[in-house]
């Protein structure tokens, strides 16, 4: 059986056409991933269990849950199962009605598929009014949501806001109408992409989660292309255990590079490293491998942005809303404009000659607010591509390569660390740009952040050593001929101390 639904899913993946794929969020989950994910689950304490797989597709999730419970624990602990599972792309039906339908035989399990939406059906599970029953809840969820935006005018975002979940993405939506459905110490396993760990948009989905479940478990793929690699998907994804009201102790943390899962080590992590303590946006860290992160174990690295003196902001000019303003070369009556294609190497080329970006706004009324005074600046490329090996690039801004000039504009493709909108003192701005480009301070910014942005918000939540040091890290490397990223690396720590 586990065979030919793999057979099945894998000749699905290479004849579906990817704007159908990305259409509907749809990627299938591995024979493999669907095993280890059913694993999670625990020992069952109760006789009846009602399972939900929402979005089942061809039904491997429900195969490999029902597998490992008919292998190891039918009849002794379940008396029943009861499987809902929910799938809209009309293709896939047949396969799952052929997959659920392979244990039409075993009395105990019953299955119905709702030819529906799972967000609608969710929305009015939970919606209370004078008709409303009482909502269907499970005791198992086991799912693969799909991975698509919701627009802010979309029925999907308008029925979730009759429950009170605001959320930018399906897989969230999902997952918050999963874990509402759960019943008290009822459990989920889901295989997700880890963007929902940082950034303002998921803010709301944390504090649910947070607040309504117990993670048991988190699964990290150490490599970004294996779990979904028939589909091509370039994604950060984990794998998610939680337990809906349960006590949140320490968190099992195991990691895989493919789809190998054999002798997996599990290391427990307190919570307060998973969230950490004060965190008012919650940022959910992640140990990306076995060892411990540098910045973590420094006590001489505990200070916010704001401890320091140190502000960050997004550079404020958006070009394509000021395109009347924009000067290819600069004049008497313009301001140089900072865009990432500026930087070489630690410091700003500028002007940039044949650039295909411009170099200067024309400096009035309607631009005046979203201009600096010229001086340094430490700033960060708000994006990087997904083939750079870091994802935190900071370079430094020197006023001397803006000469004559009195102000400054940056593009909002850049983060700027400012003090109240001035420039900070350069041996200050000068730590700041080695303290960013270290390899520890990239890989602490990898537990929270799954994807190729870098906003100000991110780099708030960072942890940074003291102003003293960093104005001495900034001076040591001031005094260097050659600056490389090996020499940061080898170095920062103990000139810090």
């Amino acid at each position: 059986m586990e065979i030919d639904i793999e057979q099945t899913r894998r000749n699905i993946s290479l004849e579906t056409n990817p704007e159908k794929k990305s259409l509907l969020g749809q990627y299938f989950t591995p024979f493999p991933i669907a095993n280890f994910m059913a694993s999670l689950f625990a020992e069952p304490h109760i006789r009846d269990c009602k399972l939900l797989d929402p979005g089942a597709g061809i039904g491997s999730l429900t195969n490999a849950f029902l597998n490992r419970f008919l292998d190891d624990l039918i009849p002794e602990h379940f008396s029943t199962i009861n499987i809902h599972a929910f799938e809209i792309d009309t293709h896939l039906q047949p396969h799952l009605s052929g997959t659920l339908s392979s244990y039409s035989s075993i009395n105990s399990i019953t299955s119905y598929i709702f030819l529906q939406d799972f967000i609608q059906y969710g929305v009015n599970q939970l919606r209370q009014d004078l008709f409303s029953k009482e909502p269907h809840t499970y005791t198992h969820i086991i799912m693969n949501p799909p991975y698509k935006k919701i627009r802010s005018d979309s029925i999907h975002r308008k029925l979730l806001s009759q429950v009170g979940i605001e959320t930018v993405n399906l897989y969230t939506a999902f997952l918050s109408l999963g874990i509402y459905l759960l019943e008290p110490h009822g459990e989920m396993v889901a295989i997700i992409p880890r963007s929902f760990c940082n950034g303002p948009y998921y803010l709301s989905f944390r504090k649910l989660l947070l607040s309504e479940t117990a993670i048991k478990r988190i699964h990290v793929f150490e490599s970004r292309s294996q779990a979904f690699k028939d589909d091509d998907v370039l994604q950060e994804n984990i794998i998610l255990h939680i337990e809906r009201s349960g006590i949140q102790n320490s968190v099992g943390i195991s990691f895989s590079n493919g789809l190998e899962f054999d002798n997996l080590t599990v290391e427990n992590i307190s919570f307060d490293h998973i969230i950490i303590p004060g965190d008012d946006q919650l940022f959910i860290h992640i140990p990306l491998d076995k060892k411990k992160n540098s910045i973590d174990i420094n006590d001489h690295i505990q200070y916010s942005l704001s401890d320091i003196g140190v502000e960050v902001s997004t550079g404020p000019v958006v070009d394509f809303r000021v395109k009347s303003d924009l000067e290819s070369q600069p004049d008497l009556n313009s301001v140089p404009l900072v865009y990432p294609s500026h930087f070489s190497d630690i410091r700003v080329e500028w002007p940039k000659l044949n650039s295909k970006k411009p170099n200067a706004i024309r400096k009035n009324e309607r631009t005046s607010q979203f201009f600096y005074p010229n001086g340094f600046y430490t700033v960060v490329k708000r994006f990087s591509a997904k083939e750079e090996k870091k994802r935190i690039t900071a370079n430094l801004v020197d006023p001397t390569t803006f000469p004559d000039q009195t102000l400054l504009g940056f593009e909002n493709h850049l983060n700027v660390f400012h003090t109240r909108k001035n420039g900070l003192p350069e041996d200050l701005a000068m730590g700041l740009y080695a303290y960013l480009n270290t390899t520890a301070v990239d890989q602490y910014f990898r537990r929270f952040n799954g994807h190729t942005q870098v906003n100000a918000t991110d780099l708030r939540a960072i942890k940074y050593p003291s102003r003293r040091a960093l104005i001495k890290l900034g001076r040591w490397i001031k005094g260097q001929s050659t600056i490389t990223q090996e020499l940061i690396d080898k170095n920062w720590e103990k000139i810090i101390s």
